[in-house]
């Protein structure tokens, strides 16, 4: 027996569908300007501080716009001190393997998985994003290998905790030209984090989409602080000024390129209550406050936020509530923003 796996049909490749579904200069210029300026922040020669916030998963592209046209909004009133990223994350990492798996998987998350139809619905999104609101998104990058179909709309990736010690996740974030984060394992070890922006950073040859293909290395890889969890199950933060001290050592012991951290401040960071958030991010702060080697290394925040507090199950039908991790509500978001702004 060869394997056990079914072949549907081939998939447009990404060249392909972006053909079909193209961006326009004025998309093109945007971005880059955005991906110049998050270069910036994290390279220090700006000191404006990220906000990667948004849904835990961007399940429903009219909610999704909605929040996103609030937060261009609040952008316009922070924007002296913060620089936002929004959060579309349109494929989920599901720990048992079971459950909602994304747009990428179900356009519809009552609906049946579709593959194709995902490609299509999750690149029209992303575009409505950048042309209404100006905003160019971050993404997780779950499925290497699909990068492409959205590569030339986005400004930040997140390499998620269950991800991060893979090689091939290393390899195409050395490639992809854009700022990406790196999380912490779920089981806490800063040296996987580290020995993965160290691959990240370095130049890789190695096969892509039936190509061998070679990259010079990605100067702007970081990291992304999210908690862990231990062997019985149980959450403990990593966002506290003791964590944050030992990774500035780590970069400075590893020599790496603009050393960078965002606090993610959901997860295990907060063991998903999702108020907490308000607090942490108010620590994390703090933390800047009290010494210049962190205020350097702290760059951002990734925030979980949409339009209703809480989650739901998909069968709710709840408009703008969260099908996945529960997520801050519109007015606490819009609040804490503020907030930070004023602490900052």
């Amino acid at each position: 027996m060869d394997m056990q796996m079914e072949f549907i049909r081939k998939l447009p490749t990404p060249q392909e569908i972006k053909n079909q579904y193209p961006v326009t200069l004025e998309m093109k210029q945007l971005k880059q300007e955005r991906d110049e300026e998050i270069r910036d922040i994290l390279s220090g020669k700006s000191d404006k501080f990220i906000l990667v916030i948004g849904p835990c998963s961007a399940d429903n592209e009219d909610a999704v716009l909605e929040y996103m046209h609030k937060l261009k909004d609040l952008q316009e009133k922070v924007k002296d001190k913060i620089f936002i990223i929004p959060r579309v994350y349109t494929n989920k990492p599901r720990t048992v393997g079971k459950g909602y798996k994304g747009m990428l998987h179900q356009p519809d998350p009552k609906g049946e998985e579709d593959m194709l139809a995902g490609i299509i619905a999750i690149r029209h999104m992303h575009k409505r994003v950048v042309q209404e609101t100006g905003f160019t998104c971050a993404e997780e990058m779950l499925y290497p290998q699909n990068h492409r179909y959205l590569s030339d709309l986005l400004s930040y990736i997140a390499i998620g905790a269950r991800s991060v010690e893979n090689q091939e996740h290393r390899l195409v974030t050395s490639g992809v030209g854009i700022p990406t984060g790196m999380k912490n394992p779920t089981g806490g070890d800063l040296t996987v984090m580290m020995n993965s922006i160290v691959a990240a950073q370095a130049p890789a040859k190695f096969i892509y989409r039936g190509w061998e293909v070679k990259t010079a290395g990605n100067d702007y890889a970081h990291a992304i602080l999210r908690g862990y969890v231990d062997e019985n199950g149980v959450s403990y933060p990593n966002y506290h000024y003791e964590t944050l001290k030992k990774v500035y050592d780590l970069y400075q012991e590893r020599g790496l390129a603009n050393p960078s951290v965002i606090v993610d401040t959901n997860h295990a960071n907060s063991g998903k209550k999702y108020l907490e958030q308000i607090r942490i991010a108010k620590d994390v702060l703090h933390s800047r406050r009290q010494s210049e080697e962190i205020k350097s290394l702290v760059k951002g925040l990734m925030i979980e936020s949409y339009l209703e507090d809480g989650c739901q199950s998909v069968d709710e039908g709840v408009f703008g509530k969260s099908i996945t991790d529960p997520c801050l509500g519109w007015e606490k978001t819009e609040k804490l923003v503020l907030d930070i702004a004023e602490l900052l």
